[in-house]
């Protein structure tokens, strides 16, 4: 093969891998469930416009990559186990659903990424005289892993989001239902407070009371769906204060109180093993240059004293 067949290939590869990873960090509105459901129904704007056009008004992302990474993932998942791909929507779940993919989508953004970067590191191996099965099996490698890898570090970071956010939430939640509120509008209060990981889902949660599903059903996803145990416990107890008559700003009252002791409990056990982790760097960096400096001079006018 020619170099300059190698360097065109190569500048394909990385082209089709920008627009590919441009496509897949594309944030997507939030859309409200009931708004989106109630458009189904509404007359549209301009009668005037084709099914053609209206199709061709779509982004190319919309009407083209996406479809197609569906297609290619729901082939590729059939013919995996079936445990493997419900993991996969797991996963999926605790990441917030990033642009609506599924696990379809995601073993398809991986097959794809890998012939992409497969193709490129070959080319830059080829050009850099490097064994090309080397960089082919790297490319793939990285390819395939990279967007499970991704989506971890997403599901890691909105957990300790919604870790955070958590005690503010029960406050305000607390406030609001024995000013008199119902708990609902209390939920309500928190979306229109907050802009992060929880009031999103939050107002996920009442979206689907909305549509007319069971706020303890509702509720109970919110917990599994999210993997954070302080959360799952509140409304753990919050579901059973519902089913045993008990008042619920008496328990979002000592659920608030308990969420702060157990951060605080963390704090503290953080806070004891600083001691622990500062060894390790100081007996790695600080100590030698110390022995440098005192015990240099010394060191230097003793090797010139016996010479």
């Amino acid at each position: 093969m020619s170099p300059e067949a190698l360097v065109v290939g190569v500048f394909a590869a990385v082209a089709i891998f920008l627009v590919v990873v441009g496509f897949s960090t594309r944030r997507a509105a939030p859309v409200d469930l009931l708004d989106a459901r109630l458009a189904v129904y509404e007359a549209p704007e301009d009668n005037s416009k084709t099914l053609a056009e209206i199709e061709l008004s779509q982004p190319f992302a919309d009407r083209f990559i996406k479809p197609f990474l569906d297609r290619m993932g729901r082939r590729v998942a059939a013919l995996q186990p079936k445990d493997q791909a419900r993991k996969l929507q797991i996963m999926i779940d605790l990441a917030g659903r990033p642009l609506g993919i599924n696990a379809a989508s995601l073993v398809a953004v991986q097959i794809t990424l890998a012939v992409v970067l497969g193709i490129a590191f070959l080319g830059l191996a080829a050009l850099l005289n490097f064994p090309p099965l080397l960089g082919l099996v790297f490319g793939l490698i990285v390819g395939y892993i990279g967007p499970q890898y991704y989506l971890k570090r997403i599901v890691t970071a909105r957990q300790k989001e919604i870790t955070l956010a958590l005690p503010n939430s029960l406050d305000l939640l607390c406030i609001s239902v024995e000013a008199g509120l119902g708990f609902d509008a209390a939920l309500t209060r928190v979306v229109e407070k907050f802009d992060n990981a929880l009031s999103r889902e939050f107002a996920f949660v009442l979206n689907e009371i909305r549509l007319g599903r069971p706020r303890q059903e509702a509720l109970e996803e919110l917990g599994h769906r999210s993997g954070v145990q302080e959360l799952n416990a509140f409304i753990q107890a919050l579901v059973q204060s519902d089913q045993l008559g008990v008042g619920i700003a008496r328990v979002l009252r000592i659920q608030s109180d308990e969420l702060r002791r157990r951060r605080r409990q963390k704090a503290e056990a953080k806070a004891q093993q600083a001691s622990l982790k500062m060894l390790f760097p100081m007996v790695g960096c600080i100590f030698p240059s110390l022995f440098v400096i005192l015990l240099g001079p010394a060191a230097v006018h003793l090797l010139f004293h016996v010479g």
